[in-house]
């Protein structure tokens, strides 16, 4: 079995930022969650600029961000990279980010 790519979630990151060019220089984040029992997405709050969120929503940028979310916590789960269950993805001034949160800090509904 192969080992974990350090690198997965920054390269993906960095494609979707040269798809959405235009998001990115905006300021935003994403915070997110997953299942207690699957490795899979659960819940995300988007905190974005005023006049971004239509745009996020058109353009597509909130789907891909939303399948990224979801394929990075699988990803982890696969090799158990810990954490794995929680984190938040920040954008701005062209970068895009992400940091993974210890479990129970981003206090998510599941909803």
């Amino acid at each position: 079995m192969s080992n974990f790519d350090q690198d997965f979630e920054s390269t993906r990151l960095v494609m979707l930022a040269q798809q959405h060019p235009d998001i990115v220089k905006a300021t935003g984040e994403v915070v997110f969650c997953a299942e207690d029992e699957e490795d899979r997405l659960s819940g995300a709050s988007w905190t974005l600029e005023d006049d971004l969120f239509d745009q996020v929503n058109k353009s597509g940028f909130k789907l891909h961000m939303m399948e990224l979310l979801d394929n990075f916590i699988q990803y982890r789960g696969q090799y158990n990279e810990l954490p794995k269950k929680e984190g938040v993805v920040r954008f701005g001034g062209g970068e895009i980010s992400i940091e993974w949160l210890p479990d129970g800090s981003t206090h998510i509904s599941n909803k």
